[in-house]
């Protein structure tokens, strides 16, 4: 059974264009093979627990990590392309949403179509049980990796599982940390694998229980293919405080989480936007920015994971411009 997986694994259909695709994916489109890289990732987390597929925001963000990590600086993965066109694959099966049916040859173009015509996908019960065991699993990853990646960034491929692994278990363990604990550290020395289970455990958190939305300013969008306007911020940046706490931590849409880190904006002691008058210098025009002063702003369900006032105090005096 193993054997006839890990030949049609080797054989994805997928576009060969030279153009568009460098020796590094060997000449073809690597959309397939980080689908699946993804989906086994999940597999692994217990995000996925059959062999019913959703194209949930969770897949999303995994197989953009492969994308952006292992891709040319710029490049920016497309999964609803991977996810409609795997049906050409003998072990994928599409599931269409009530009122619809499935039709070869769609322009499936975008996460927000995808997701209206199609509930998701089923593959094999035998494939999904190769994925759970850890050892066939194994074996799955590394002829993706080597059917469809130059060797010198095979290695790379594969250790972007175990980072995601590794990220997601980080991100679990924030949430259980309690509030009376010291500053959330291991003490082991940093390494570049380390910040990055950090950085990505931390936004996996933050993200997560703000539900993509902007504490400050409360914006939430999505592109149409899942992309989210959102970023994990640091009350207390990690380089003081060494601290991933959720209480340490909010999710901010970029701009203001610029005017957050430049001190034109905090968070005052009833949880009000706080805007410094420094706004409306040098022929600034604040626009939506001014406007937020005094209102609430957006936390998590639970206010165990609000944000703590002796980090927003830490930022009022040492960073808010007043």
């Amino acid at each position: 059974m193993l054997e006839k997986y890990l030949k049609y694994f080797s054989k994805l259909h997928s576009d060969k264009n030279r153009k568009r695709w460098s020796a590094v994916t060997c000449y073809r489109a690597p959309h397939k093979p980080f689908l699946l890289l993804s989906i086994m990732d999940l597999v692994v987390q217990g995000s996925i627990t059959d062999n019913i597929i959703r194209p949930t925001l969770e897949l999303l963000d995994t197989f953009n990590l492969y994308f952006s990590n292992l891709m040319p600086l710029g490049s920016r993965g497309i999964m609803s392309y991977p996810f409609y066109h795997m049906q050409s694959e003998p072990f994928w099966t599409l599931i269409p949403n009530k009122g619809f049916t499935d039709k070869p040859g769609r322009t499936i173009s975008s996460m927000t179509k995808l997701n209206q015509i199609y509930f998701g996908v089923k593959i094999d019960e035998a494939l999904f049980g190769l994925m759970a065991n850890m050892n066939t699993r194994e074996s799955l990853r590394h002829v993706l990796a080597n059917t469809y990646f130059a060797p010198e960034i095979q290695p790379a491929v594969l250790q972007q599982g175990v980072v995601n692994l590794a990220a997601y278990q980080y991100s679990y363990e924030l949430l259980e940390v309690t509030e009376n604990k010291e500053s959330y550290q291991s003490g082991i020395e940093d390494t570049e694998e380390k910040k990055k289970i950090r950085d990505q455990g931390f936004r996996k958190t933050i993200v997560k229980l703000y539900n993509h939305r902007c504490a400050l300013c409360g914006i939430r969008m999505l592109t149409p293919e899942g992309h989210t306007v959102v970023e994990a911020a640091h009350i207390v940046p990690w380089r003081e405080s060494h601290d991933d706490r959720p209480t340490n931590g909010m999710s901010l849409c970029r701009l203001c989480h610029w005017s957050f880190d430049e001190g034109l904006m905090s968070v005052g002691k009833a949880y009000e936007v706080l805007v410094s008058k420094r706004v409306q210098f040098e022929n600034n025009i604040p626009a939506h920015i001014l406007p937020l002063a005094d209102r609430q702003i957006f936390t998590p369900e639970e206010d165990t994971f609000w944000p703590a006032q002796e980090n927003l105090h830490v930022h009022r005096n040492r960073i808010f411009t007043k």
